[in-house]
């Protein structure tokens, strides 16, 4: 399967753009740009969102052609599964990047003890989960709720949301969203 480094790599080659001039345009150092496309490190959201914008192209865009060189297969291994970010503790791994004119967006999600999306925030889409193990504090609007191994979660996105491993234990929950962010 490609790794996100690769696609980097061969998108900044096609774009002529040195790692030094990528560095210049983005704002992330060379360096970083370098342990990226050798896969040494996970970029964040943030990160990975920066150096495409300054190659011209979008996060979706991105991840739509990285899956498109991918044989198609209605199977995924656990293992495999491509790590589409990592930001303060959190792990964001994809399913499904190669589907073909894929509708949904499906997630595991690993938080660290203390990990936190941050202030809450809202987007256009529809979220839903199940935690898998450990637990999440949730905030939807003004409600907030800790939610353990088996339960559930569904929102309109478009309420400032907010996620928390408020416990001891490393927590994980499989989420979909629709339509994509990714």
């Amino acid at each position: 399967m490609p790794a996100i480094g690769a696609g980097l790599r061969e998108l900044r080659r096609r774009r002529q753009l040195t790692t030094r001039q990528l560095a210049a345009r983005s704002g992330i150092s060379h360096s970083t740009i370098s342990l990226l496309e050798r896969d040494r490190m996970s970029p964040s959201v943030d990160t990975l969102g920066a150096i495409l914008e300054a190659m011209g192209s979008t996060l979706t865009g991105f991840f739509s052609e990285l899956g498109d060189r991918i044989p198609h297969s209605p199977f995924y291994a656990g293992p495999d599964l491509p790590e589409i970010g990592r930001v303060d503790g959190i792990s964001y791994r994809m399913v499904g990047i190669n589907h073909p004119n894929r509708r949904l967006l499906m997630l595991r999600e690993t938080y660290r003890p203390g990990a936190d999306t941050g202030e809450a925030f809202s987007h256009t889409a529809h979220e839903a989960g199940i935690v898998t193990s450990g637990a999440v504090e949730i905030t939807v609007g003004a409600e907030t709720r800790r939610l353990s191994a088996g339960d559930a979660y569904y929102f309109d996105s478009a309420t400032p949301h907010r996620f928390r491993n408020a416990g001891e234990e490393p927590a994980e929950l499989i989420s979909a969203i629709t339509p994509p962010t990714y």
